[in-house]
């Protein structure tokens, strides 16, 4: 497995057609699963919704933030563009150690929102290789960390259909994606071959964490 991350996109990574909008049942679904941590900013964690390219991580991220009262959505993402000079694209092997920079970076600023009191989803490609590694940038105990994972096919569909995206690579997709599938990682923490329906994942990935299941200990 790589040291760093490799296959990080620069654009959300949204599922075509889905809405990010919470639907009134959805809604009501998500705030039950999420009513005994919605007050409590003692009880506030760090979520990391993670994948390849093409898994839907920034779609079901957006849903589960929107969930609490008081929550923050990290993109990952959005730390690659503050490289002003010098970057390299981070779905390259050679992006290894601008990788690891970044992404720790990104770590630390979710750590910081949990340790705020704001229940917080992390949406980023964070390898199991490289999870322990994250856990200690964050300064944070424990996360819950979960794996969407679509079939190869899937992610690739999507990522050559969604429109405005800097992220295309079919060679690269399929690339993270064996990563992902070959890593070693509870098995708990996986969500294989995910509903398309965004409210649905969402709504399994809460129950796993009100129930402890997706919980990783640094």
């Amino acid at each position: 497995m790589p040291e760093a991350v490799h296959g990080a996109v620069t654009a959300t990574d949204r599922v075509p057609g889905a809405s990010t909008t919470l639907q009134p049942k959805a809604n009501a679904r998500l705030r039950n699963a999420v009513a005994p941590m919605r007050n409590n900013r003692r009880m506030a964690s760090l979520l990391v919704v993670t994948g390849p390219p093409g898994a839907g991580k920034s779609t079901v991220a957006r849903f589960l933030a929107e969930a609490f009262k008081r929550s923050v959505l990290v993109e990952g993402d959005a730390f690659f563009a503050f490289l002003a000079r010098g970057a390299v694209l981070p779905w390259l092997p050679e992006a290894n150690d601008q990788n690891d920079v970044v992404t720790q970076a990104a770590a630390s600023a979710a750590g910081r929102y949990v340790a705020g009191g704001y229940n917080t989803v992390y949406d980023g490609v964070v390898g199991p290789w490289f999870l322990p590694r994250f856990v200690a940038a964050t300064g944070l105990g424990s996360v819950h960390y979960v794996v969407l994972l679509p079939s190869a096919q899937r992610c690739v569909a999507r990522v050559v259909t969604r429109p405005g995206h800097g992220f295309a690579d079919v060679d690269a997709t399929r690339r993270m994606h064996q990563e992902f599938t070959r890593a070693s990682i509870d098995q708990r923490h996986l969500m294989v071959d995910p509903p398309d329906e965004v409210a649905a994942v969402a709504e399994r990935v809460l129950a796993a964490v009100a129930s402890g299941e997706l919980a990783y200990r640094g």
